[in-house]
């Protein structure tokens, strides 16, 4: 159902729990409380009834009914528009999941339309109905702890993200060759984050601008203050790790690099180490050869072979193998071959 939740509040305490949008919008008027009203995903049509009971400007609708808005503060007149982003981490995917909540406020309303599973807005209501003197403060004070509740969202989000860049860290100077993929991922979602919290703080400076001008209670300007604080802190660190992601990048190309000369280096020993081995073969063969072609030649069988019957035959072929065998071998060694 598109209502998750539905109340109108007198002085801080839940009053009733109207089940329908037109029974709210008589009840308050009836009681003059403070309606809050939870909205899941709604339709169009529920969207148009809520603007038309509390006088919701037409720019504002339509961002609601098309969602897929980047975080915003407007003030339409009394209502004030808030487009908030919500996150949080799937660590088994490394993925950062974003949710969108519209929040409408005016005078004597709150109405929320949630557009993803988070923020978890029950446990906004449930802190603010435990706490009714803050309750009492309004809408406005609703509004506040929404944002505290999303920005209370981001810190797992900050926390997965750190555990990550930890291992990544490891597998850098591990050399692992997949690491190179696992940064420019992780860098991805660090940056969608970025986007979608670095609004916030300049959002909140202008509702802590507009205190007086709307007359917004000094407790909450503290509570606003501390908000602030948190938000500040989330958009520093998730700033430095995009700083951090992109030096890994560069010592891991570094690394890289450095393993891909040694490895050149190696092989280029290795290669010059067989250039050796190729030479002591080349000429060792050489030097056999030589006296293996003068047996060869004096081996030969043929009747009128001159030489054939030469006395001194035998000996002559045995020194000549021996001087050019020697000769090679000299030869060689002078040229650093052997």
């Amino acid at each position: 159902m598109a209502i998750v939740d539905n109340a109108v509040y007198v002085d801080g305490h839940r009053s009733c729990e109207p089940d329908t949008l037109e029974e709210t919008y008589e009840l308050l008027r009836e009681r003059h409380g403070m309606g809050w009203i939870g909205l899941y995903r709604p339709d169009p049509l529920e969207i148009e009834s809520v603007a038309a009971e509390f006088g919701i400007h037409r720019l504002a609708v339509d961002d609601t009914i098309s969602a897929h808005q980047r975080p915003k503060l407007e003030r339409y007149g009394d209502v004030l528009f808030t487009v908030l982003r919500s996150a949080r981490y799937l660590d088994d995917v490394e993925r950062v999941e974003f949710g969108e909540l519209h929040v409408f406020t005016g005078k004597d309303f709150v109405v929320t339309v949630r557009h993803a599973e988070s923020p978890d807005l029950g446990l906004v209501r449930k802190r603010m109905e435990e706490t009714p003197e803050l309750l009492k403060l309004g809408p406005e004070a609703v509004l506040y702890a929404i944002l505290d509740q999303v920005v209370d969202e981001y810190q797992p989000v900050i926390d997965g993200l750190q555990g990550d860049i930890d291992e990544i860290e490891d597998q850098v100077f591990g050399a692992d060759p997949e690491v190179s993929r696992r940064i420019y991922e992780l860098l991805r979602e660090v940056v969608r984050f970025i986007r979608a919290t670095q609004s916030l703080p300049g959002m909140i400076a202008d509702l802590r601008l507009g205190a007086e001008k709307y007359g917004i209670g000094l407790e909450l300007q503290r509570y606003l203050r501390d908000v602030a604080d948190h938000v500040e802190r989330v958009v520093d660190q998730a700033a430095g790790f995009k700083v951090l992601l992109i030096n890994l990048i560069g010592v891991n190309a570094t690394m890289v690099g450095q393993r891909q000369n040694e490895e050149t280096q190696r092989l280029s020993e290795l290669s010059l180490r067989q250039n050796e081995e190729v030479k002591r073969i080349s000429s060792w063969a050489a030097i056999l050869f030589a006296p293996t072609l003068v047996a060869s030649i004096y081996g030969m069988n043929f009747t009128h072979m001159p030489e054939l019957h030469w006395q001194v035959g035998y000996p002559f072929a045995i020194l000549l193998m021996l001087l050019v065998g020697f000769g090679l071998h000299r030869a060689f060694k002078y040229r650093g071959w052997l």
